[in-house]
């Protein structure tokens, strides 16, 4: 019996992903990395200090990653702002789980700081009994203790959770802590890059459609 519903947020819940990437990319050709827009969307996932880790082994101390992190941060906030809204049927998809006393949270890679920009500006903290971000974690995703952790938070079993989730390293996550996964489409990822997980219960471009009781008594 499904019991809690676990969600991403950046890509998930938001269509902010090009914002992050279109930050990352002008701070890491600033810092020489000489990137592509496709690269550099290929490395956005994990914290900052593991993005580093990759791109720049051994060339900035944690402090300098730090500073370097929240200026990004600062410039995605200030261009996204205008634009944010939840993906089309999220409200009312909260809303109807929340009737039927579905426990739900936010396991995000961002850290907290970024979660609650969104979640505040949106006014739907109500709605999420626990919110786990790369600040309560020590390993971010693929790993699976992001779901672990929320699944611990609202006091469920991880096999009585769904995940929704955009991006392989997500829905990897999912997998890593056992959980079922749907996949909200973007335009980053086709459905060929999803095709070794055997997790994922369907594809969605968005939450107009998605049925809650089917997914409560079929999974």
């Amino acid at each position: 019996m499904i019991k809690a519903f676990l969600f991403d947020l950046n890509g998930t819940m938001i269509n902010d992903m090009q914002y992050h990437i279109d930050a990352w990319h002008i701070i890491l050709n600033d810092l020489g990395a000489n990137f592509t827009i496709e690269q550099t969307t290929q490395e956005c996932y994990g914290t900052s200090h593991e993005m580093f880790a990759r791109i720049f082994p051994n060339k900035f101390s944690a402090i300098e990653i730090n500073n370097i992190r929240d200026r990004k941060e600062k410039a995605y906030q200030k261009a996204y702002l205008p634009h944010l809204k939840l993906i089309d049927g999220l409200l009312k998809f909260l809303e109807e789980a929340k009737k039927q006393n579905i426990k739900m949270a936010i396991g995000s890679a961002a850290m907290l700081y970024n979660v609650d920009f969104v979640i505040d500006n949106l006014k739907i903290r109500q709605y999420f009994d626990a919110i786990i971000s790369a600040d309560d974690v020590e390993k971010s995703k693929p790993d699976g203790e992001t779901y672990e952790k929320c699944a611990a938070a609202l006091g469920v079993r991880t096999y009585e959770c769904i995940v929704f989730e955009d991006v392989p390293k997500g829905v990897e996550s999912a997998a890593n802590a056992d959980i079922l996964c749907i996949v909200i489409e973007g335009k980053h990822y086709t459905k060929a890059a999803f095709d070794h997980f055997t997790n994922i219960i369907s594809f969605e471009k968005d939450y107009k459609e998605i049925e809650i009781n089917t997914l409560v008594k079929n999974n």
